[in-house]
């Protein structure tokens, strides 16, 4: 079979916590070859850095994620820096804006708090791409119900910086809006799912060699495994819709993926004998 990678996976999550090796184990069986776990904080990212260290297969991308803007130091920068240094470490995030879990979406009377969150947010999203820029790393991009903010926010270094937009579920136009900057984007489960019909759509409109494959484990396990735990051993579901989706054969898709992957990670190719 051919093989693939997971380019984004948080396997320092506490769903895997006991059986870790395990999950790497039946990743490997499924010739899943290369994952990233990706951090969501700073703890978090340094235990993606120590994975990365004690498994071959597993890099680390290291970030504070948007929905803990609030909980962030006032300068996440030195400790980004720090870790970037990492050889093992590929990129930086996940990073950018979530609009889904404001304040006034759990307390109606705290929509004054909005703007605050917002502002912590892009504060946040700014301190990483002034550090990728810094180190030469490329960002993984977090967005939900904050397109335009978040497309606004990072066209500004268009060209200065790469960017894969991570999870990607948007309608095609928004898609060719990704593209024109020059950036990537990232499919997961997500495409396999009955209700997915948009997704499979903006699939089908991304040329092959703009995307890569994820899981987002532990979430969004794929269809037949819908309901359960997401492990990276599933990018071989999500792979096989997308090929379908796609019209092409598996060995391409594996091929322009790992590629696209390589290519965006530069720190995953295998060093040249």
């Amino acid at each position: 079979m051919p093989a693939f990678y997971d380019t984004h996976a948080h396997l320092d999550d506490p769903d895997f916590a006991r059986d870790l090796p395990q999950v790497l184990d039946r990743a490997h069986a499924a010739d899943i070859t290369k994952m990233i776990s990706i951090g969501t904080d700073l703890e978090s990212s340094r235990r993606a850095v120590a994975l990365a260290d004690r498994h071959d297969a597993v890099f680390a991308v290291v970030g504070w994620h948007p929905s803990q803007a609030h909980e962030a130091p006032e300068d996440v920068r030195p400790a980004l820096r720090e870790l970037a240094r990492h050889p093992k470490v590929v990129a930086l995030g996940e990073t950018g804006l979530d609009y889904h879990w404001l304040p006034s979406r759990r307390a109606p009377d705290s929509a004054a708090d909005d703007e605050r969150h917002k502002q912590s947010q892009a504060a946040l999203f700014r301190q990483h791409l002034e550090v990728a820029l810094e180190t030469g790393l490329n960002v993984v991009i977090h967005q939900r119900e904050s397109f335009d903010d978040t497309l606004a926010q990072i066209q500004p270094y268009a060209g200065k910086l790469r960017a894969v937009f991570h999870c990607f579920g948007e309608p095609a136009d928004r898609l060719q809006r990704v593209m024109a900057l020059g950036f990537l984007v990232s499919f997961t489960g997500i495409v396999t799912f009955k209700n997915a019909q948009s997704v499979r759509d903006t699939v089908a409109a991304t040329p092959l060699g703009r995307f890569m494959l994820e899981t987002d484990s532990p979430y969004l396990a794929p269809a037949p495994h819908r309901g359960r735990r997401c492990e990276p051993a599933y990018v071989k579901e999500i792979s096989a819709c997308v090929a379908e989706v796609k019209g092409c054969s598996l060995e391409s898709l594996s091929q322009t993926t790992c590629t696209t992957a390589e290519d965006f990670f530069p720190k995953m190719k295998a060093p040249q004998p």
